[in-house]
């Protein structure tokens, strides 16, 4: 079972949710392609901490490049090239993996490849991450309409922030899908933290019918 989490756009907690979801599915993490990693700590390592008690594998990034840009304009910066034929899912000794991706759908890698090509390469099933704060329905609409239109599955929204069932309602309703949960804000990031925080009925689930399916 391997899931890839987009989200409606960049710093939306993408890779806090895909922390928690390694904790909870005993899944493996990785981030094929990572910008910023001069300024702080990089995606991967964020998610090494937060697993450490966990004992579960966190696979290196394919591209990793120092300035916090689009990936496409960070690899020229370093006079690289993002080749698609070199991105496939790790081969690991755990069949659970959450694969994070860069920013939104329509985040380019290269002059012709966006996030929505890699989801689309991989074959994998898409989990959106929304904030739950105003502005979300238009925007949590708008990628999962684009996702649809390149026939790419998702499985449901997770909202990130305080709860909010009218924007919960809505996105459920015009965006045609399953809110399958909602995180709020944690009081200490930790493993601890993330460990306690169960997930709903609707994400087990959904993560269930998929093992099945898949």
């Amino acid at each position: 079972m391997n899931i890839f989490v987009t989200g409606t756009d960049t710093s939306i907690g993408k890779t806090i949710v895909s922390a928690w979801l390694c904790i909870h599915l005993n899944a493996n993490y990785w981030k094929p392609v990572q910008s910023g990693s001069a300024a702080e700590a990089t995606d991967s390592q964020i998610v090494k901490n937060l697993l450490s008690k966990n004992n579960k594998g966190v696979i290196p990034e394919k591209y990793i490049f120092k300035v916090p840009l689009s990936p496409h304009t960070a690899a020229i910066i370093e006079g690289k090239r993002i080749c698609m034929n070199e991105l496939h899912l790790p081969n690991t000794n755990n069949s659970r993996m959450i694969v994070e991706g860069a920013g939104g759908i329509l985040t380019p890698l290269n002059d012709e490849a966006t996030i929505c090509d890699l989801m689309k390469q991989l074959n994998l099933p898409v989990i959106l991450v929304a904030r739950s704060s105003l502005g979300t329905i238009n925007h949590t609409c708008l990628t999962l309409e684009a996702l649809r239109n390149k026939n790419i599955p998702v499985l449901g929204v997770i909202m990130n922030g305080p709860k909010n069932e009218s924007n919960k309602l809505a996105i459920e309703k015009y965006g045609r899908t399953c809110v399958l949960d909602e995180l709020e804000m944690f009081d200490q990031l930790d493993h601890s933290s993330l460990k306690k925080r169960l997930p709903s009925q609707n994400l087990i689930g959904a993560c269930n019918e998929l093992s099945t399916i898949r």
